[in-house]
């Protein structure tokens, strides 16, 4: 009976609200042109006119821009080009205020929406819509705090970009380790970093948020201003309004010494399941991390280490297993952080077809990274006939301490009381006829690595979290925020009860 009493209230609220559509004419214009302006508009689409009512509700500083348009085609694009929808148009803001009046508009319209920061998710829709694409590309400001030791940047940029803005002053903070990775989805949903076994996940260090509400209203967001918001803003994506700026702490950074390794020779392949594990089990030095991928390309299975510690040099002993197996190319050096991070070709596949999966892993055993091994060449050879360019398996090892940086309560993990480290699965293919073929088939091989884990004895592994920002779009919801589900609800209660984020993809926080 409350509950059908509250659904009641809340159609109501959406009636009375939608009622006040003339009403943004009316403040817009005044007088004859009021008139005029609803002539012109009168006829067009519903998305167009939504469309329509933005670009005169912004500032002049914002832009909407149209299909036809090069600065529409290039907003709207993403890396993996299976995400990408044509939308009305796409709304450019270049201010907190100007993002509150298009979420106002959005939600009173019941619009459907989406919000984009740098566009390398893959799920279909997350970032994508047919209603308005919101592109947070405007939102560029840099500026470290040398008293508070803090960095502020808009979610308009991508990690490089603000690694560039803050090197002069030898500092970094926690974010992407590849280039084209924008801030804004590593940060919400929870994020790791080349220095996550320093000093925690990405959203750990982070210390306030701009936040947009569903409302428009734009509020800082701390844990002394609203810890249960700043909770929920930490692994729960664009549950709760449009972030439009992140403070993060300031990190020290001098060189760095890293690079990538390739390996082609079959004993070499099989050598790094073995050095993998012994790096994942024994080295507890945090300044140093590395990623492991077994990949397949043009027919050929291959495997490559990106090895990171955050110094000139590294002890003796650390990373010998790897150096000591022949490879075919290396890169590794003494060099800048920022120089490390766009020796990444992470954005070679830009444009093609791509689907990101993920598993907790509790811990890699050879026995684990052999079957990974082996499932790559057998997936590899039974794709290459539907256009498959690339596909690579990520052993991603942090230390079981990485979650003591941070003694609050985040959305993600939803649990802190054991560390899964996250595993990626990437295909990459180029016919969007055979998007269903690649669906399936990384549903296909993850169900068979779990299968490994859990015949190891990796048994809670199946109710483990799962790392939100590689979970495909189908993921239930209850398998990203756990036992964090209730709280998170009644959050999104308080702050989104007309339920104005749920017009947006993601893995969403229904309000019941």
């Amino acid at each position: 009976m409350i509950r059908a009493a509250i659904l009641s209230f809340l159609a109501l609220a959406q009636i009375a609200m939608a009622s006040s559509i003339p009403a943004l004419l009316l403040e817009s214009r005044q007088g004859a042109s009021v008139t005029a302006e609803a002539e012109t508009l009168r006829g067009t689409s519903a998305y167009n006119l939504v469309c329509a009512l933005i670009a005169r509700r912004v500032s002049s500083a914002s832009m909407v821009h149209y299909p036809g348009s090069p600065v529409f085609n290039w907003l709207i694009s993403h890396w993996s080009s299976a995400s990408n929808q044509v939308p009305a148009c796409v709304a450019e803001p270049a201010t907190p205020v100007d993002v509150g009046r298009i979420l106002q508009i959005v939600g009173i319209t019941r619009t459907p929406f989406a919000v984009q920061s740098g566009g390398h998710g893959t799920n279909p829709g997350f970032s994508s819509t047919q209603g308005v694409h919101i592109s947070l590309h405007s939102l560029r400001s840099v500026n470290y705090n040398q008293a508070t030791q803090t960095v502020e940047f808009g979610a308009g940029l991508r990690w490089e970009e603000v690694y560039a803005a803050i090197e002069q002053h030898n500092i970094s903070v926690l974010g992407g380790r590849v280039t084209g990775v924008g801030v804004g989805g590593v940060t919400l949903g929870g994020g790791y970093a080349w220095k996550t076994n320093q000093y925690g996940l990405t959203c750990d260090s982070v210390t306030a948020f701009e936040l947009v509400k569903p409302n428009g209203d734009v509020v800082r967001v701390t844990q002394q201003s609203d810890s249960q918001l700043f909770f929920g803003l930490k692994g729960a994506s664009n549950n709760f309004g449009i972030v439009t700026k992140i403070t993060m702490n300031a990190l020290p950074q001098g060189q760095v010494w890293g690079g990538s390794i390739a390996y082609m020779d079959p004993a070499s392949i099989a050598a790094i399941s073995v050095a993998t594990s012994k790096f994942a089990n024994e080295v507890t030095d945090p300044k140093a991390a590395i990623l492991s991928t077994f990949s397949y390309y043009q027919g050929n299975p291959l495997v490559g280490v990106q090895l990171f510690y955050d110094a000139p040099q590294p002890p003796a002993g650390i990373f010998d297993d790897f150096l000591s197996i022949p490879a075919v190319q290396t890169s590794v050096s003494t060099q800048s952080f920022l120089s490390l991070i766009k020796s990444s070709p992470a954005n070679d596949t830009y444009g093609l077809r791509s689907y990101f999966e993920g598993l907790p892993v509790a811990a890699y055993t050879p026995q684990f990274l052999n079957k990974v091994k082996d499932l790559t060449v057998t997936f590899g050879d039974q794709l290459a006939s539907k256009s498959l360019v690339f596909m690579t398996l990520v052993a991603e090892p942090f230390l079981p301490t990485i979650l003591s940086h941070n003694p609050a309560r985040t959305a993600y993990p939803f649990t802190r009381s054991k560390v899964y480290s996250p595993f990626n699965i990437l295909f990459t293919w180029a016919d969007p006829s055979q998007d269903a073929v690649f669906a399936q088939a990384i549903r296909d091989i993850k169900a068979q690595l779990v299968a490994e884990l859990v015949a190891e004895g990796q048994t809670d592994i199946v109710n483990a979290p799962l790392y939100p920002n590689y979970a495909t779009w189908d993921t239930p919801v209850q398998k990203i925020y756990g036992s964090n589900l209730p709280a998170l609800k009644l959050l999104k209660l308080r702050v989104d009860p007309l339920n104005v984020m749920g017009l947006a993809g993601g893995f969403k926080i229904s309000l019941w």
